[in-house]
């Protein structure tokens, strides 16, 4: 078990299965004093759901869709509660691992898409980085960039993808 200072605050890092994983508990802590409460409000949030899906059907080939998706249709509503261990439960995750006990909390793998990811999806990604930017400055919402960008991104790495190589040059 190891320990980083961010902005005066411990955060523990430990390893589980050869893999670090960050405490969300301390990152929480750092804002109340009811990290629990804090983490609880984060995992109910829609955005939050589709981000640990999209994560764990890029990085976990155990992952359960179905529980997902009954996730995110819940997602947001007023009765809608989850919790960390609730959400290993029903999907599989591996992102996330909730433990009990002394060292208990929730942590959460932090690793890097840049380390894992294939040239055609970093080149994707810069673009998305890129034109992100552009949307911010025309104004446009979070909820409307999320969307724009994401139909972008399909069509931008079906086209990397198709392996079509009768692509025409610009000369």
């Amino acid at each position: 078990m190891a320990k980083i200072i961010v902005q005066d605050t411990n955060i523990t890092i430990i390893n589980h299965n050869g893999d670090d994983y960050i405490s969300l508990t301390d990152l929480a802590r750092h804002k109340s004093d009811k990290p629990n409460a804090v983490i609880a409000n984060w995992m109910r949030n829609r955005n939050t759901i589709e981000y640990l899906g999209v994560w764990e059907q890029l990085y976990n080939p155990g992952f359960k869709p179905t529980g997902f998706e009954g996730f995110r249709i819940q997602a947001g509503l007023n009765a809608f509660t989850l919790s960390p261990k609730k959400w290993i439960e029903a999907t599989n995750a591996i992102g996330i691992v909730s433990k009990s006990g002394r060292y208990g909390g929730t942590y959460a793998h932090k690793g890097n898409i840049r380390d894992y990811a294939t040239i055609n999806e970093l080149i994707c990604l810069s673009n998305m980085e890129n034109l992100n930017a552009v949307f911010i400055e025309q104004g446009m919402t979070q909820s409307e960039r999320l969307v724009k960008l994401n139909q972008i991104a399909i069509h931008q790495m079906s086209v990397l993808e198709s392996g079509n190589n009768d692509r025409k040059s610009l000369r």
